[in-house]
C-alpha cells in the first residue's frame, strides 16, 4: 500500500522532469553532480581520507572473517548450547517488520546508514581518481538501496590495491559510525541488552533478576508458592538477568521447569508446572506477571536519556549501521564482500577460473547465511519485529 502510493505520488509529481526513472516495481534517482560534491569534500579532507581508504582494506578482510565466523559459530551454538543462539531475519518492512514503531526506526535510520555507506565509496574513489558518473538511491517496494556509479572503464583499469580501498569503504564506515554511536550509546541502559560481556560488565551494573510483580492465579507459579516481590535469577539452567532473558527458555504446557529465585536475600528453588497460555494454549506460562524494565544501569551516565522513543531510533540506527557494514563484506554477488574477492584473484587465474572460483564462494556463503535463517525460522517460526 505505502509503494503504491508513493509510486502515484511520483507519477502525479511527473518526477521524471527531474531525474527520477520509475518502473511499476522501482523508484531510482540519479545525480550526476556527486563528482562535483565529492571533489570539494576531499580538498578540505584529503589526509584523513588517505588513513581512512587504507584502513579500510584491513578493515575489510576482518569484517569478512567476523561475519563467517558469526554465521559459522552461530550454527555450531544452535545444536551445542541452543539458549546462546542467536536468531536472524531479513529486515522487510510489511513482512518481517510488522510494528508502526520498528517501520518508522528503519526507515529513519536506512537513509543516513546508506549516505554514510555510499558517500565513503565516492569519496575513496574520487581519491583514487577514479571518476563518478552519478550517485543517488532506488526503491525496491519494501528495499531501499544507495549507489555511487563509478566509471567501469576508470575502476577496471584502477591498480588493484585503489579497487580495495574503495569497495572497502563503504563497509568501514558504516563500523566506524556504529562504533562511535555505540560509545555515546554506552551511556543508556537500552543498550546494554545487546553490548556483549565483558564490555557490558565494564559500562554497566547489572540486576540481579528479574522481579514478580503478581502471580497469576490458578497457575503453577502460585501452586509452587512462588510469590510477589521475588526475584526469578534462573531458570531451568538459563541465567536470567533482565526480562529479554524469558525468550531463551522453551516451556511447553505439561512441562516441569525449575526456577531459581531470591527472597529476603535466600536464595529458593520451584518447582512449577508450565500453564498452557490463554492466548496460544501451544505456549507455556510460568503464572506471573514480572517487571518488564531493563534495570541496568551505566557506569557513566553523564547523559539523561529521557525519551525511550530517541533511545530506541538511536539503538535502530546503531543496529543497522553495524550489521549492513559487517553483512555487506560477505562474498555474494549484489554485496561488496563479492566485489572485494573478484579484485584480490581476477588476473591470477584465466576467466573461466575466476568465475568458477567465484560462484563456489557464493554458494558456500549463500548456504551459510540461508542457514542461519532457516535454523532461526525452525527454532521460532518466521518470526517479526
Amino acid at each position: 500500500m505505502a509503494w503504491g502510493a508513493i509510486f502515484l505520488a511520483a507519477k502525479g509529481l511527473k518526477l521524471e522532469k527531474h531525474g527520477f526513472e520509475m518502473k511499476p516495481y522501482s523508484l531510482t534517482y540519479k545525480n550526476t553532480q556527486v563528482q562535483a560534491v565529492l571533489t570539494r569534500m576531499l580538498g578540505r579532507t584529503r589526509r584523513g581520507i588517505r588513513v581512512f581508504a587504507d584502513v579500510s582494506v584491513v578493515a575489510g578482510f576482518i569484517m569478512m572473517g567476523f561475519a563467517f565466523w558469526f554465521l559459522l559459530d552461530n550454527i555450531v551454538k544452535y545444536f551445542n548450547t541452543p539458549a546462546e543462539f542467536s536468531q536472524l531475519t531479513v529486515l522487510i518492512p510489511g513482512v518481517t517488520l510488522t510494528s508502526g514503531p520498528s517501520i518508522l526506526y528503519f526507515l529513519l535510520s536506512i537513509p543516513i546508514v546508506l549516505v554514510i555507506h555510499e558517500g565513503a565509496h565516492g569519496i575513496v574513489a574520487t581519491l583514487e581518481k577514479i571518476r563518478i558518473k552519478t550517485g543517488g538511491f532506488a526503491i525496491f517496494i519494501a528495499m531501499f538501496a544507495g549507489f555511487v556509479e563509478p566509471d567501469d572503464e576508470e575502476f577496471n583499469k584502477a591498480k588493484k590495491i585503489s579497487k580495495l580501498r574503495v569497495i572497502g569503504a563503504g563497509a568501514t564506515a558504516n563500523v566506524i559510525f556504529a562504533l562511535i554511536l555505540g560509545a555515546v550509546l554506552l551511556t543508556n541502559p537500552f543498550f546494554a541488552i545487546i553490548v556483549p560481556e565483558p564490555i557490558r560488565g565494564a559500562f554497566y551494573e547489572s540486576p540481579q533478576g528479574v522481579t514478580v510483580l503478581s502471580i497469576m492465579p490458578g497457575t503453577g507459579a502460585e501452586s509452587a508458592g512462588l510469590m510477589a516481590n521475588d526475584v526469578i535469577t534462573k531458570i531451568n539452567d538459563v541465567p536470567i538477568v533482565t526480562p529479554f532473558d524469558f525468550t531463551k527458555v522453551a516451556l511447553e504446557p505439561g512441562d516441569t521447569a525449575t526456577v531459581t529465585a531470591t527472597r529476603d536475600g535466600k536464595q529458593m528453588q520451584f518447582q512449577i508446572v508450565i500453564s498452557p497460555s490463554p492466548d496460544d494454549p501451544k505456549k507455556g506460562l510460568i503464572g506471573i506477571i514480572r517487571d518488564n524494565t531493563f534495570a541496568y544501569k551505566p557506569v557513566y551516565d553523564f547523559i539523561e536519556w529521557k525519551s525511550p522513543e530517541v533511545s530506541m531510533f538511536l539503538l535502530w540506527l546503531w543496529m543497522i549501521s553495524f550489521f549492513i557494514g559487517i553483512i555487506n563484506m560477505l562474498p555474494l554477488p549484489i554485496l561488496d564482500g563479492g566485489k572485494f574477492i573478484h579484485s584480490i584473484i581476477d588476473k591470477k587465474m584465466s576467466d573461466l577460473m575466476v568465475n568458477r572460483t567465484m560462484w563456489a564462494i557464493y554458494a558456500f556463503t549463500f548456504a551459510l547465511f540461508g542457514l542461519n535463517i532457516a535454523l532461526s525460522y525452525i527454532k521460532s517460526g518466521w518470526f517479526t519485529i
